[in-house]
Parts: structure tokens; C-alpha cells; sequence
């Protein structure tokens, strides 16, 4: 996936009042970051260039210039390849729950990180809607694409449940991360995404609240 930028990598930014300063990576761990990187890079050349189909591991790996034991110990299917910043989309999901403004509800926060998230992948770069059309066009991607996005279902609504004081198995929680999880895919097509985005997450945010309501008066 194209790697967006934002003033984050471009400047470097303070720690907070009295908290220690980030440890940098070491130079084993840059090494590996950049080894995967470039992985990534030859793999989203090539199959832009030739179609998903069509390249072989082995040609990934040798543009890369890399062994392919050193690209499965990276990638370990060859559809991760397209989509290799799954950890970090996790880590920024649940970051947007547990890191949210005082008073901001959590379906608005998720929807302030969807909208975010779009314009800085999306941000006018060509490269961002060559990979859509990548993977709309190629059912592998499609399929592994959805199932990945949806895993991440269950760490979020395990945030949720936390920052809402509800247990863990939560089926609202669990049902409001889903829903979040799937508004931009409704999106995705239609003229004016983030309007879709906006109406997706009013309806969330109208029935969170509303059932937040409920419990409270059920406690009473």
C-alpha cells in the first residue's frame, strides 16, 4: 500500500511534560524495517506493472534483492505483500478509542480517524488509486483485504468495551466496531465519500448514544 505522508515523518515531535523521550530503533531493527519496506515497494511495482496474477514470488524477491526465505519471514502469504501496514492500521484504530478528546463519543472518534485515514492515503496521489484499482480488480485482494480489515474487529471492540466500562464480550461493542469497520467500504464508489462517511458514522453515533442512555438508566 502506497505509505502516506504526514508532518509526523516530517518533523519530529515533542514528548509529552515529563514523560521520557522515545527509545530510537536499533540498527538491526531499521535494517529489517527497511528490508520489508523495499519487499513491499518491488511487490506493488510489479504488480501494478503486470497484474497480481502474473508475478511470482520469486521475481518479487529478486527485485527486491532479497532471498524468498527472507521475503516469506516478512510476508508469509503473498497477498500480505499488497497490504503490509496491518499491524499499524490496528494500532491506530484502537489508539483513536483509548486517546479520544474528553467528551468525544467513540463512534465520533472513529469517525474523525476514518476521515483522516482517507485523506491521508487518498490525498489526491495517483499511486493511492492505482492500488484500489489493484485490488477492486483482483478477487484474492478483495477477499483478503476484507478478511484482514474484519480481524481487527475483535481488538477493537475489546477497546470499546474497556473505555466504555462494559465487559469484553460486549455485543453492542462488538457490533459498533464492525459497523465502523465497514463504513468505508459503503463509501468507497460514490462521489462524495466523506459525506458517506459522515451519514455512516451520524447513524453510529445516534444509536451508541442512545443505547449508552439505556444502560445508564437500567443501572438506576
Amino acid at each position: 500500500m502506497p505509505e502516506p505522508q504526514s508532518e509526523s515523518e516530517s518533523e519530529p515531535q515533542p514528548s509529552p511534560a515529563g514523560a521520557p523521550a522515545p527509545t530510537p530503533p536499533g540498527r538491526r531493527e531499521r535494517k529489517k524495517a527497511a528490508t520489508r519496506r523495499a519487499i513491499a515497494d518491488a511487490a506493488l511495482r510489479l504488480f501494478l506493472e503486470r497484474g497480481y496474477d502474473n508475478v511470482g514470488i520469486r521475481e518479487i524477491a529478486d527485485a527486491a534483492d532479497v532471498s524468498t526465505t527472507t521475503l516469506f519471514k516478512h510476508f508469509p502469504v503473498k497477498e500480505a505483500l499488497v497490504f503490509d501496514e496491518e499491524a499499524d492500521l490496528e494500532a491506530g484504530l484502537i489508539a483513536a478509542v483509548r486517546e479520544r478528546p474528553p467528551g468525544r463519543s467513540v463512534p465520533a472518534a472513529l469517525r474523525d480517524h476514518a476521515l483522516s485515514h482517507r485523506r491521508a492515503t487518498g490525498g489526491g496521489d495517483p499511486r493511492f488509486a492505482s492500488f484500489l484499482g489493484l485490488v477492486d480488480s483482483t478477487p484474492a485482494l478483495r477477499a483478503y483485504h476484507q478478511a484482514m480489515w474484519l480481524r481487527h474487529t475483535a481488538a477493537l471492540a475489546g477497546a470499546i468495551a474497556e473505555e466504555s466500562g462494559l465487559p469484553a464480550d460486549d455485543p453492542a461493542c462488538t457490533a459498533l466496531a464492525h459497523f465502523a469497520l465497514e463504513a468505508p467500504q459503503a463509501a468507497r464508489g460514490h462521489d462524495d465519500p466523506g459525506a458517506v462517511l459522515d451519514r455512516a458514522f451520524d447513524l453510529l453515533d445516534s444509536g451508541w448514544r442512545a443505547l449508552r442512555r439505556k444502560q445508564r438508566e437500567e443501572r438506576r
